[in-house]
């Protein structure tokens, strides 16, 4: 198996949920099972892959992004607030820290977990989206705010050896790269990675395959893109849908990519063009992908 080759088969859609923000997709090797949320909904969600169940818990607010625990059961969950503990089996919510509390307009958004178990999350202003958010870092002991000047927080992620973090910001259509320090959990200077064309929306929920190319769903751009580690695309994915919000690999052999989807703010006209539109969709691909790393907690 090389980098490249060629996506096979069709999209599906993948039980009968409809988000009205799906995000923050991540499978579970050890469940086997999907989780994403509905930020929007306030859901949490799970899908077995062997028995298709779905499961969904809501939550108190809205609920930006989750993320596995290593070391105790359940989930480290990034509510409107608060960075929280949420296991699914007692129904227990845990808040942890809440930067935000005394802020009504904001909130957390994107997060994912560095190849050291830290977990990482993203402010933003709901409701003005000025640049008054931040890139924060939570170890288990403390949360620090790590990259300020923050609008819409969006693509985090790590390539396969942890050494670069791939972050965006939704004020532009444009994926920074960051040389990353594993021991410190320091980014350097950014760079540009890529920039999308007119058109092609904003890089939205990103995930790595195992050869270190990064996938950007691209929020209004109707496209799952594949970038190679200079930046360069590989390969354009067009999705049924305007507003593909998140991207992971998962399923047994890790070649079955997933991408959660979105109803907010289309019309009626809209959706009836996009009867897929808020759906989990799924397609076979010939790239093995990367898993994401659990919380050390």
């Amino acid at each position: 198996m090389t980098a490249h080759g060629e996506t096979s088969g069709t999209w599906e859609r993948v039980g009968d949920t409809r988000d009205i923000l799906g995000e923050s997709a991540f499978w579970s090797v050890a469940e086997q099972a999907l989780y994403w949320v509905d930020i929007r909904g306030h859901f949490i969600r799970r899908r077995g892959w062997r028995d298709g169940n779905v499961q969904s818990w809501t939550m108190p607010e809205l609920v930006g992004c989750i993320a596995p625990r290593s070391r105790k059961p359940g989930l480290i969950v990034a509510l409107r607030s608060a960075i929280a503990f949420f296991d699914p089996a007692t129904g227990t919510l845990e808040r942890i820290d809440a930067p935000h509390a005394a802020e009504p307009e904001m909130r957390f958004n994107d997060g994912r977990c560095d190849r050291q178990g830290r977990f990482w999350v993203g402010s933003m202003d709901d409701v003005g989206r000025g640049p008054v958010g931040a890139l924060y870092r939570f170890d288990g002991a403390r949360l620090t705010r790590v990259i300020e000047g923050v609008a819409v927080p969006n693509s985090l992620c790590w390539s396969p050896d942890g050494g670069t973090l791939y972050f965006a910001d939704g004020n532009e259509p444009v994926i920074w790269s960051f040389p990353f320090d594993k021991a410190t959990g320091e980014p350097g200077d950014r760079r540009l990675f890529a920039r999308l064309p007119d058109g092609a929306g904003i890089p939205d929920g990103a995930t790595v395959d195992k050869h270190g190319f990064l996938w950007s769903a691209q929020y209004g751009g109707s496209v799952v893109t594949r970038y190679a580690p200079d930046g360069s695309v590989e390969r354009v994915l067009p999705v049924p849908v305007t507003q593909p919000a998140c991207c992971c690999f998962g399923g047994p052999d890790m070649r079955t990519l997933f991408v959660t989807t979105a109803t907010r703010r289309l019309s009626a006209e809209a959706l009836e063009r996009q009867p897929l539109a808020g759906a989990l969709l799924s397609l076979h691909t010939d790239i093995e992908g990367y898993p994401d790393s659990p919380f050390d907690g």
